[in-house]
């Protein structure tokens, strides 16, 4: 009896017919490992290549020379001269249930909230997820791979001038989104670090026949290989994690 037929099994003696059912599609979900499209060599081939080719250069420079940011002289505080991305604020804990009873730190503060969310689609009767190998300059490695749409709520509605995200018609708007949501939930970012952050986690699901061309720096993954690469240093991002958590 194969593993799959083992945990079958095991599903139908113990749950309901319903719930049965809904197990038996995660058992499918973990135990697919066809991927349509691509191995798990020619994966790592390409985000590899593109750590390779990539020209990006961070030098490291006193915060009072960075173009656009300033310190405020009263409070500290750094701040974009926008008003947008984020501000470091200074925070004070009391009565605190830890080590100690109190202590003093810097906070990222960010006022707005973000979308981070997966597009999932079924190939040759397995479950896909698109994602996006993306530069962030805080990276180890600079790349690594990444939800399908990872943006700000300004990012959307194109504030600062720039293009709208690539899938974003898929996570976001009324009406004609083409897409089914399959998660959608508030987390909070790590809040040893981030003022009351939290950022809505998306999982939908998108019919082939209505999928764009996918561009290149984007790859099919099924679950499986998501899993193998999470077992190797810094491929996956943390935000695909929390999307994908649930299944």
């Amino acid at each position: 009896m194969s593993l799959r037929d083992e945990l079958l099994d095991l599903i139908g003696r113990s749950a309901s017919v319903d719930d049965a059912r809904r197990l038996s599609r995660y058992v499918d979900l973990v135990l697919a490992d066809r991927n349509s499209f691509h191995t798990d060599d020619e994966l790592y081939a390409w985000i590899d290549g593109i750590r390779d080719r990539s020209a990006v250069v961070l030098e490291r420079k006193p915060v009072t020379q960075l173009r656009g940011w300033h310190v405020d002289a009263a409070s500290g505080e750094i701040y974009h001269e926008s008003g947008e991305f984020f501000r470091i604020i200074g925070v004070e804990i009391k009565n605190a249930e830890r080590e100690v009873s109190g202590w003093d730190q810097p906070f990222v503060f960010q006022k707005e909230m973000g979308v981070l969310g997966i597009i999932r689609t079924t190939f040759d009767g397995v479950d896909h997820f698109l994602l996006h190998a993306k530069a962030e300059p805080g990276n180890t490695l600079l790349f690594q791979i990444s939800p399908t749409l990872q943006a700000t709520y300004s990012n959307l509605k194109t504030a600062h001038g720039g293009k709208v995200p690539r899938f974003s018609e898929f996570f976001v708007g009324e009406g004609d989104r083409r897409s089914t949501v399959l998660y959608e939930k508030w987390l909070a970012e790590d809040g040893g670090r981030f003022f009351l952050k939290s950022n809505l986690n998306v999982l939908v699901s998108v019919e082939p026949e209505d999928l764009p061309e996918i561009p290149d720096d984007y790859r099919w993954f099924t679950l499986s290989q998501i899993k193998r690469f999470l077992l190797h240093d810094n491929y996956i991002n943390p935000h695909v994690r929390s999307i994908l958590c649930h299944i």
